[in-house]
């Protein structure tokens, strides 16, 4: 379910990731929400680039497994021509053993001198056009083999030379810019952490919300996520059962409004960490929680699929993910299960 939302080009999402300059650690003071805004767009922007590079690395995987089909084929051929070849050449050794037992060694005007008679001359200067023409043809099919062979030969080494250059740099390109995403989240979670445990948000990032709005009326609250702990699970974290439906998705993962709304709630501490929770038509709230950055003001109104926050890994949390809880009260302990709730209106999870 990658988004189709994908705008900058793999260089220059790299060149601007590049220049995009190094923002302060995460233990730096707290304040200002210029810096807070800058890294959480650089995450976003690298987060959709990143799934770029995966696209343009997976088509280019794709290029390399036909163009080593092609290498394979060229190998092949190479095998039956250097079949075909040694063949040739002992064609040509039995012609030259067989010419050498019938004489046919001799220059041709020894065999004028030795013939007994027109005819035995006419027949051998026969015998011997006919030996010089099997030669001649036989040693310019062997050359032609020869060259032949000898260029197919260097098509295949470049063939395999190019498939290795463009792995290569398919690779780099896509590692280069894992490694600016990995940084960036790393700072982004920093920053998170330490509001989380002031208990005290920094205010609304602004992120650029992406420039076509669903069709439908109710969406999925992220996009290429795995299904984990879902509704009703028990585990030791938490009090009776799982509340809410998780969704594993990376650190700075754009977090979207399953529909429109309005928002109740924005809060940085406790055992949700940074949680937006948000108010529709007919009686639900729905609750985004263990996010890495909030996007919203409470009281603001939301739209469907708005990008409303960016995952993360606060409060009681084991790893990066989204939960999602589905309630017929603003307050925690009204849970229902968010998946057959989104999937009656027309937006299926699969499990």
């Amino acid at each position: 379910m990658c988004s189709p939302h994908r705008r900058p080009l793999l260089v220059v999402a790299l060149l601007c990731a590049l220049a995009v300059p190094t923002a302060r650690p995460a233990g730096a003071a707290e304040g200002d929400g210029a810096d807070d805004t800058a890294i959480s767009a650089r995450v976003a922007r690298l987060y959709e680039d990143a799934a770029v590079a995966t696209q343009h690395y997976e088509k280019g995987r794709q290029e390399a497994e036909a163009q080593r089909a092609r290498a394979r084929r060229l190998e092949a051929l190479l095998g039956r021509e250097r079949r075909e070849l040694g063949v040739l050449r002992d064609g040509l050794g039995r012609i030259a053993r067989a010419q050498y037992r019938s004489g046919g060694g001799l220059p041709l005007t020894a065999r004028i001198v030795l013939a007994r008679s027109p005819d035995e001359l006419m027949r051998g200067q026969h015998l011997f056009s006919q030996e010089s023409l099997v030669l001649d043809h036989a040693l310019d099919r062997s050359r032609r083999a020869s060259a032949r062979l000898t260029a197919d030969e260097a098509r295949a080494a470049s063939a395999w030379r190019s498939l290795r250059k463009r792995s290569t740099e398919l690779a780099a390109t896509k590692d280069a810019l894992q490694r600016l995403l990995e940084e960036a989240q790393s700072e982004l979670q920093g920053r998170a952490d330490a509001a989380a445990a002031a208990g005290a948000c920094r205010g609304a990032v602004r992120l650029d919300q992406p420039s076509a709005r669903p069709a439908s009326a109710w969406v999925a609250p992220v996009e290429d996520f795995v299904l984990s702990a879902g509704f009703g699970s028990g585990g030791t974290r938490w009090a009776n059962r799982h509340t809410g439906q998780d969704f594993a998705v990376p650190i700075g993962t754009p977090v979207r409004a399953v529909g429109a709304g309005r928002v109740v709630r924005v809060s940085c501490g406790g055992p949700f960490g940074m949680e937006v929770v948000i108010e529709h038509a007919g009686g639900y709230w729905t609750q985004y929680a263990h996010l890495a950055a909030v996007a919203v003001e409470q009281g603001e109104r939301v739209t469907t699929g708005q990008w409303i926050g960016q995952s993360g890994t606060t409060g009681n949390s084991t790893g990066p993910h989204l939960h999602l809880e589905v309630r017929v009260t603003p307050e925690a302990g009204s849970a229902v299960d968010p998946v057959p709730w989104l999937t009656a209106r027309g937006v299926p999870l699969g499990q």
